[in-house]
């Protein structure tokens, strides 16, 4: 996608320095800052700290760290260890381990001296496909909002919660990928972005590759979306997912089941974008079954920004001795979801519907 104009990917293998780079997403939108990944320890702090976020990134750049631990000691014992150091960095997001158990299962017959160059090239093709996952993804969920558009003869507007654009992908990304779509077809659009506190992924990144693809949008903060849905300024819901269990269950970012609550209340369709990869087939009640990242209690007693200066603070917003619980996703119920979005068509979110997603 484009950054000033230019095009940009989240990653990508350097061969001439046999490394990896990413866009260390903390410093958004006020630096664009490239960090290079050079082994095992850089990627799962690039994975913990959110310097790469988003269940598809994180998958991607889990398959890259497989390959930078291999270079290190690439036997048996290590590449397992190597591998549950990563699923520990963030227990939410499916795409982390389905990235990382892709890689223990296709290299356990081959010789350790072989693996490296067999890692890299995995990691590659995974990056490649989730490319290739997220412009499909595009479009068939472009299709929704151009039967809203033909219906409606005037712009579209859209409401998303959190980030789910091309930083929390490699390219395209899932729920802003239609989006993406709609304006390559020249279809009006305007995107209520809200704030998505506690980290502002919203404000911070979502409204930043919408201004760099000259997209129409408004920042609000994360409690007005039901009041805009009421007053009929909101046509369609589109977020991404973390992880969608077999019942169509979506664990998504904090703050996405209400946003789906006020969705059906006022009769507006919610899509879910899921690529294949973010659906954990062997879960069978998300509500019930999906481990909740909780993370540090300062991003919530701490905002970060950069002052009349230009100069990146923090400040603290709550009484000192405050306790602070940091709920990173919450699940919304299938029955409060539309469609699913894959990269395979629009399905319906329930059992049968996601099975068929698993056969090859």
């Amino acid at each position: 996608m484009l950054v000033n104009n230019k095009n940009l990917t989240t990653i990508w293998f350097d061969d001439d320095k046999s490394s990896v780079q990413i866009i260390d997403q903390r410093f958004l939108p006020h630096e664009l800052k490239i960090v290079t990944l050079t082994n095992l320890e850089d990627t799962e702090y690039a994975i913990r700290e959110m310097q790469v976020r988003g269940a598809p990134l994180i998958g991607v750049t889990a398959a890259f760290g497989m390959y930078l631990a291999s270079i290190e000691d690439s036997s048996n014992e290590f590449m397992e260890k190597s591998g549950i150091f990563l699923k520990n960095a963030r227990p939410t997001a499916v795409n982390l381990s389905w990235a990382i158990n892709k890689i223990l299962y296709e290299i356990k017959n081959i010789d350790a001296d072989k693996r490296n160059n067999i890692i890299l090239n995995m990691a590659k093709k995974i990056r490649k496909d989730d490319i290739e996952t997220c412009k499909k993804i595009g479009e068939y969920g472009s299709s929704f909002i151009e039967d809203i558009y033909n219906k409606k003869k005037s712009t579209v507007n859209i409401l998303t919660h959190c980030n789910a654009g091309w930083l929390a992908a490699v390219d395209w990304g899932t729920a802003l990928a239609p989006i993406f779509n709609s304006k390559k077809k020249n279809i009006p659009i305007h995107v209520w972005v809200d704030e998505t506190r506690p980290r502002n992924q919203g404000f911070n990144l979502t409204a930043w590759e919408l201004i760099n693809e000259n997209i129409e949008c408004s920042l609000i903060v994360d409690n007005v979306g039901g009041h805009l849905m009421q007053k009929g300024q909101v046509d369609v819901c589109i977020t991404g997912t973390d992880r969608t269990s077999l019942n169509g269950d979506v664990c998504n970012k904090i703050g996405t089941y209400l946003k789906a609550l006020a969705a059906y209340d006022n009769q507006i369709p919610f899509y879910v974008a899921a690529p294949i990869s973010s659906i954990d087939f062997n879960i069978t009640n998300g509500v019930k079954q999906i481990p909740i990242e909780e993370r540090e209690p300062e991003e919530i007693s701490i905002i970060e920004g950069i002052d009349k200066n230009n100069i990146r603070t923090k400040i603290k917003i709550v009484p000192e001795g405050s306790i602070c619980k940091n709920y990173a996703f919450d699940v919304t119920p299938a029955k409060y979801i539309t469609k699913l979005i894959t990269e395979k068509g629009n399905i319906d979110p329930n059992i049968n519907s996601i099975s068929q997603l698993n056969i090859d």
